[in-house]
């Protein structure tokens, strides 16, 4: 099994998006792609896509689809469905591009629900 994980800055240094990808022959086996906003020195998820296929809280997006985790308070709030249907090899990147592309919306109510100025 091989891996590719790293983090991209969003909004340096407090957003970032945290990649980790693990494959068996090419075919993703487990991601996790998670928008992150930095508060008083703790990463905090924002949103996140994942998939695992053996894990003990597996989420295989090739059976249930591609859904993203909103997190409030460090907790799941919701969960947005309704993504369209992607090929499990270009899942991850997908994710990715999609949390680049909304993260201005998603860290805008991240902030408002947070106020990271009161802290």
């Amino acid at each position: 099994m091989t891996g590719d994980d790293h983090l991209d800055w969003v909004e340096y240094p407090h957003a970032r998006i945290r990649f980790d990808l693990d494959t068996r022959r090419g075919r993703p086996v487990r991601f996790v792609v998670q928008l992150e906003y930095q508060i008083e020195g703790d990463w905090m998820p924002v949103a996140r896509f994942d998939h695992d296929e053996e894990g003990e809280q597996a989420h295989d997006v090739t059976e249930e689809g591609l859904n993203m985790d909103v997190y409030r308070d460090e907790e799941k709030y919701r969960v947005v469905r309704g993504f369209p249907a992607v090929d499990l090899r270009d899942a991850p990147r997908y994710c990715k591009t999609y949390l680049e592309e909304h993260a201005g919306r998603l860290l805008r109510r991240f902030k408002e629900w947070h106020d990271p100025n009161r802290r």
